[in-house]
């Protein structure tokens, strides 16, 4: 195993994107070809959500399973083992918690809120399209059926 040099390390830690990254990209082109229209990395919505449909309040996160801190249990005490455990661990913490009131905000807003990590992405993108059309047409029906109440 080779250890790399911390110029090494920034370096490819700086390459990672916050927005636009390969996960998002292959999720939004296949919705894209799939006629469904959204936008993207909305500003005005709270947590920035990487693909959103506003009309139907679903907000759609692709996260990296590192920086997001999947399988917890599992990856800290990889992480404490490692070098500089307490700025990754406090890092992912942090995103992990901002992940989780993010969501409760959205969900209070009214917001149908879907995770995606990436592999998950990369290895069943059918599925993770079929989980957003679903939540889209749950959300097309509880408005339809609001709307038929005020008649």
């Amino acid at each position: 195993m080779s250890t790399k040099t911390k110029e090494q390390i920034s370096f490819n830690m700086k390459q990672v994107k916050n927005k636009d990254s390969d996960i998002e990209l292959m999720l939004r082109k296949e919705l894209w070809n799939r006629g469904l229209r959204y936008r993207k990395n909305v500003n005005g919505i709270i947590g920035k959500p990487d693909i959103v449909f506003k009309s139907k309040k679903v907000a759609v996160f692709c996260d990296s399973e590192f920086f997001h801190g999947k399988d917890w249990e599992i990856l800290k005490p990889r992480l404490e083992k490692g070098k500089n455990p307490d700025y990754w661990i406090k890092k992912i913490e942090r995103n992990r918690s901002r992940d989780f009131e993010t969501d409760k905000k959205l969900l209070f807003l009214g917001y149908t809120v879907i995770h995606f990590w990436g592999q998950d992405i990369k290895k069943h993108t059918d599925e993770c399209i079929q989980a957003i059309e679903e939540a889209i047409w749950d959300s097309t029906f509880s408005d339809s059926s609001l709307d038929s109440s005020d008649e």
